[in-house]
């Protein structure tokens, strides 16, 4: 169990993803999945249900020893921190507002951040694009660990380092792998996230900023939830480099687990993914399928053979985007 992981490279590929050819062939023969294209209008009043039990709790815990304030930011608050960044990963593809709405998108998007604590949904935005159009693409997915990452972390102690550090891989990566410059929709959200943590700050108390900041650090870490992070992509079966889960976290996940199904249509909501699946089951049916996000965790620490090193990386040619 403390041997190194063998595989010393990424698995390169020279195809394009599996993803474009079968939303071609899907949509070819059942065209009615365009009818679930398009915005969840119950979306956004989950999501302020959400932000609303997260600023309610913030006054419950202001009182509590900071044991009891960090048991609950890892049992409670963290879970609904990270399933807001999954409510902006929804967003991110514009289903709150639909596509006329950009900017409520952007905006609304905002708002979902704010128990997060830090400002996270714009830049968020700006690289997930990316990591669709080019899915494990050099140097332009950033969704994929750096080289160090691969060689570093591979034993199961150095393994359980990077599930623990994975919020702040995620935030430094992408200026390491591919650095762009800071637009304005992260300068406001920025303004707004520090603002409100300010003012959090001034009223509640710093056991409720620490309550949230903790939360996300970390459920977006080492976490049942945060399973998720390894079962879409790494490859736990040679040559498949993106993968479903159909269990009950995803009630808690926006159907984040529907992976396979999200990257084919990537503009349909988190909701109406099971329908995806319903439609066109021979197609997902046949394909291998996460169990348990505990039990991804568990083999990505414990399998010599799976470690950072463990993605399908392809050369891509940067799009002309106007």
């Amino acid at each position: 169990m403390g041997n190194k992981v063998t595989r010393g490279d990424f698995e390169w590929v020279y195809t394009d993803q599996p993803h474009t050819e079968r939303r071609k062939e899907i949509l070819a023969k059942y065209p009615e999945i365009k009818s679930l294209m398009g915005p969840d209008p119950r979306l956004k009043w989950v999501v302020l249900a959400m932000v609303a039990v997260q600023l309610v709790v913030c006054q419950l815990v202001r009182d509590l020893a900071w044991k009891w304030v960090l048991f609950w930011a890892y049992a409670f608050g963290g879970c609904m921190n990270h399933s807001l960044t999954l409510a902006i990963h929804d967003i991110s593809h514009n289903v709150a507002f639909g596509n006329r709405q950009a900017k409520w998108n952007r905006w609304f998007a905002v708002i979902a951040n704010l128990p997060i604590g830090i400002p996270y949904s714009a830049s968020f935005k700006k690289y997930h694009i990316d990591h669709h159009r080019y899915l494990g693409g050099d140097s332009l997915d950033v969704d994929i660990p750096t080289d160090f990452e691969g060689w570093f972390f591979c034993t199961p102690f150095r393994k359980l380092l990077w599930l623990i550090l994975q919020p702040f891989l995620y935030v430094l990566r992408p200026l390491y792998v591919n650095p762009k410059p800071i637009s304005r929709m992260e300068m406001c959200n920025a303004l707004v996230q520090f603002s409100a943590d300010f003012l959090l700050y001034q009223t509640c108390g710093l056991k409720s900023v620490v309550y949230l900041l903790a939360g996300s650090i970390f459920c977006l870490g080492f976490h049942p939830i945060s399973g998720h992070f390894i079962a879409e992509h790494y490859m736990f079966m040679k040559g498949h480099e993106t993968y479903s889960y159909y269990g009950s976290l995803n009630l808690l996940t926006f159907n984040v687990g529907y992976h396979v199904e999200h990257h084919d249509f990537p503009s349909i909501p988190g909701s109406r993914l099971p329908m995806v699946r319903q439609i066109a089951s021979e197609y997902y049916d046949t394909l291998y399928q996460h169990q348990s996000w505990v039990q991804v965790l568990w083999d990505f620490i414990f399998n010599e053979e799976i470690g950072p090193y463990s993605r399908i990386k392809r050369k891509c040619q940067l799009a002309n985007v106007a």
